[in-house]
């Protein structure tokens, strides 16, 4: 039996993971602070604060683990992840972190493999680094500081996984669950951009069975294979798996810009640069990693959301959306 260690452990990625680790029979520890959401049945919890260094050592005396997974640093500031592993190490025969895309300096702007360079950051970098830089660039070389971080103390025994946009049940950030709700509604929709457009967005569970993976290690892009699914496939699921009622009237990119529609956000998953869904993704699937289809992800997400199991509280939630009023005025010069 494999005993795993899993950083988080309650609300989406991390709860896929621990889902899948016992339905594989493994022993699961989690750490979190107890907060977000109730602990899944068939763990060993331990609760505290991974930026306290007595919780940290708290923790590792109740190793050893033959991997830790990592799904829970993404507010940490590197320095804080760098104490993590150092205390982790002794007791961990590996390290499995959850990084993104966004620590590439390309992305969304260029198509991305493995090889492409990721922002220059130290291991040791506080909250501050980058703050000059934009939120997004910020971000990405937090992320990039955080990767240094693990691979400075586990060395080859670390992952770094690289996803994408990850969708699915338990979704907290609300993309797909908004176009599902927008579906629902019926009506004329509005759509963006081209329907050919490809998409990239990868399933939780996906990631959760690659993050599982005992064979693999250093850097891996997740996303779904490129060319395989559509915006248009994808909006029309929703469609269909809310009752049929909407219909998609699709407006391209210039129309959306000259109305200061705000890409990513205001139409969930629309972006115009040209890298956004470029993420090759030939190593980890010659590793193991398997796409369900995106049907399936829409299908699954739509019946969890009506389930009464919603989602995590999150401030993301809010961000996403276009106004009703807006839209209507969008759609009046198309319909």
């Amino acid at each position: 039996m494999r005993h795993i260690l899993l950083l988080g452990g309650t609300w989406f990625l991390g709860r896929a993971v621990a889902e899948t680790a016992l339905l594989r029979g493994w022993k699961v520890t989690t750490f979190n602070r107890g907060r977000s959401a109730p602990d899944l049945a068939g763990v060993e919890p331990v609760h505290g604060d991974r930026a306290n260094p007595d919780d940290l050592r708290r923790l590792a005396a109740r190793g050893p683990w033959d991997v830790v997974i990592d799904t829970s640093a993404s507010e940490m500031a590197p320095r804080q992840v760098l104490a993590g592993t150092t205390v982790l190490s002794p007791v961990a025969d590996r390290y499995v972190y959850v990084s993104t895309v966004n620590a590439y300096t390309g992305w969304p702007n260029e198509p991305l493999t493995e090889d492409s360079p990721v922002y220059p950051a130290p291991p040791d970098a506080d909250r501050d680094f980058g703050a000059d830089d934009g939120v997004t660039v910020r971000y990405g070389k937090q992320k990039a500081g955080a990767e240094a971080a693990v691979s400075s103390v586990f060395g080859a025994r670390a992952t770094i996984l690289r996803p994408g946009i990850i969708l699915g049940p338990g979704e907290y950030v609300g993309r797909l669950p908004w176009w599902l709700r927008r579906a629902e509604r019926g009506g004329y929709i509005l759509a963006p951009g081209r329907p050919d457009q490809s998409i990239q967005p990868i399933d939780v569970r996906d990631v959760a069975q690659f993050a599982l993976n005992d064979t693999i290690s250093g850097p891996y892009n997740l996303a779904a294979p490129r060319g395989r699914d559509t915006m248009s496939g994808l909006l029309t699921a929703c469609v269909t798996v809310t009752g049929g009622h909407g219909q998609l009237v699709w407006a391209d990119d210039e129309r959306l810009t000259a109305h200061g529609v705000r890409e990513w956000t205001e139409l969930p998953l629309w972006r115009t640069t040209a890298g956004t869904w470029a993420i090759e993704t030939t190593r980890a699937r010659a590793a193991g990693l398997v796409c369900r289809p995106l049907a399936d992800t829409v299908t699954d997400t739509w019946t969890w959301l009506r389930s009464g199991d919603g989602p995590v509280e999150h401030p993301r939630w809010n961000d996403h959306g276009i106004d009703p009023t807006k839209e209507a005025a969008i759609l009046a010069g198309l319909v």
